[in-house]
């Protein structure tokens, strides 16, 4: 009881706010955080694409152990791993439920297992990837992969603006429920509340979405004051940007032991089903 009402104290808006914060910003201090973003996407296309197209267990479970290790290396926030960890729980069960409902046995359960450990893979390889790199260092990978400008610059944007409109939809709701009036009878399993928070949920959306139209019209707004459009456009802006990107020793490191891993780890999958 102790342990649920800790984690239901540090499940608020605030501290998931600081959490996404940190999750952008603080992850500047680790190993991955200072590879290329190049390197990392090339990383990022053997572990969190080639998973959906291998059905060796071998393979897969060796995949799952590496990002494990990665994400460990990464120092990913614990809200977002139980985040994951929950989602992926929720979509097995739901698959599983569904299955025995239409007519399925307990067989199931070995495809269902597969498709969770490519689905953690993928996740993980993602979490790793973009939970290592700051808005601005992924929107400059981005654009040293041939990005068009504006969508990296979106790409980024977006980052920095998730906690303010995280803030902001917390106020919308919270003003709703001082305005508006709770059940006064909260029904069989506190059903009527519960049906009037995810009312509150649903209806706090549109001003949230007005005002996001009107935060992306000013800053586009202010953007084309400065000569934006152009300099998205503009090779030497692009150079200028991209002078920061220097491939060391650290990256080719790392990115030969990722790619020697996979390869060992593909011959030795094959041979074990031969």
């Amino acid at each position: 009881m102790d342990f649920a009402k800790s984690m239901i104290d540090k499940l608020n808006v605030e501290q998931i706010k600081i959490e996404l914060m940190n999750t952008a910003y603080a992850n500047d201090q680790t190993f991955i955080s200072r590879i290329n973003p190049r390197i990392l996407f090339i990383w990022y296309a053997l572990f969190g694409i080639a998973p959906w197209f291998i059905h060796n267990e071998v393979i897969l479970f060796g995949l799952l152990a590496a990002t494990i290790l990665t994400t460990i290396m990464t120092k990913v926030s614990r809200l977002i791993l139980l985040i994951l960890i929950l989602g992926l729980l929720g979509q097995g069960g739901y698959l599983l439920v569904a299955s025995l409902f239409f007519g399925g046995d307990w067989s199931i359960l070995q495809p269902l297992l597969m498709l969770t450990v490519k689905l953690s893979v993928v996740s993980l390889a993602s979490i790793t990837v973009f939970c290592s790199m700051t808005p601005e260092k992924l929107s400059v990978g981005l654009l040293s992969i041939g990005v068009p400008g504006q969508v990296a610059f979106s790409i980024s944007y977006g980052y920095r603006m998730l906690p303010l409109l995280l803030e902001e939809y917390n106020h919308v709701f919270m003003s709703y429920r001082l305005r508006g009036k709770a059940p006064s009878k909260k029904g069989i399993l506190y059903w009527r509340s519960i049906s009037y928070f995810i009312k509150l949920a649903v209806i706090s959306f549109y001003p949230l979405l007005l005002s996001t139209a009107k935060r992306a019209r000013t800053t586009v707004e202010a953007l084309e004051t400065k000569g934006s459009k152009n300099a998205f456009k503009n090779p030497k802006v692009k150079k200028l940007k991209l002078a920061s990107l220097q491939m060391g020793r650290n990256d080719f490191a790392f990115l030969f032991m990722s790619i020697l891993y996979f390869t060992v780890l593909f011959v030795t999958g094959n041979h074990y089903y031969q």
